[in-house]
C-alpha cells in the first residue's frame, strides 16, 4: 500500500503517542479534524495500524514481574510453506508474544512470557520442542529490560548532575 505523506505522518505520530487526540493529530499534521479521522480509519482498516497498545513496566506492579524469555529455534521448513507453516504453530500457543524470522544461525525468535522460569522450561519441554519441524532450542531469560520499543525505563530514577565541590 503506497502511503500519502499525511498518511505517513500520522502513523509516526501515533507510533510515539496512540493516544495523541484527533484535534491535536489534526493540527500536528496541518488537516482538518474529519480528513484526519477519515485517514486514520483508513490506515486501521487496511491494518497498516494494527492495534494501540500500552508499554508497561510491570516491575513497578508489585508481584507482577514475571519471566520473559527469548528463545532461538533451529526449524526445519517443509516444502512449500517454508517457515510460515511452524512459525504459525508457534504463535498460536498463548505464553508466545512474539515469532520472528531471522537469519544467521537460528530460524526463528520467539518471545514468551511466564509466570516463572520453570513455566517457561515446561513450555520449552513439552510444548515447543516438540514439534515435527523443531531441531534445537537456546533460551535465554531477561534479566533487566534498558528500552523496548524506542522507550528508556527508569530514565528519571537517577541523579545525572555532575558533582561539584568547592
Amino acid at each position: 500500500m503506497k502511503l500519502s505523506d499525511k498518511e505517513l505522518e500520522i502513523i509516526e505520530i501515533l507510533e510515539k503517542d496512540a493516544r495523541t487526540p484527533i484535534d491535536v493529530l489534526a493540527k500536528m499534521v496541518d488537516l482538518p479534524v474529519e480528513e484526519t479521522e477519515v485517514l486514520v480509519k483508513k490506515l486501521e482498516e487496511a491494518k497498516v495500524i494494527v492495534q494501540y497498545t500500552a508499554l508497561i513496566d510491570w516491575r513497578k506492579a508489585d508481584g507482577r514481574e514475571g519471566v520473559t524469555a527469548m528463545i532461538d529455534v533451529k526449524v526445519t521448513p517443509k516444502r512449500g510453506v517454508g517457515f510460515d507453516e511452524v512459525a504459525e504453530r508457534i504463535y498460536r500457543f498463548p505464553e508466545v508474544k512474539s515469532v520472528y524470522l531471522m537469519s544467521g544461525a537460528y530460524d526463528l525468535s520467539v518471545v514468551i512470557e511466564g509466570r516463572s522460569m520453570a513455566e517457561i522450561a515446561q513450555f520449552v519441554s513439552e510444548k515447543l520442542s516438540t514439534l515435527d519441524s523443531v531441531i534445537s532450542t537456546t533460551t535465554h531469560f531477561i534479566l533487566k529490560k534498558y528500552k523496548h520499543d524506542g522507550i528508556v525505563f527508569d530514565q528519571g530514577d537517577q541523579d545525572r548532575r555532575i558533582v561539584v565541590s568547592p
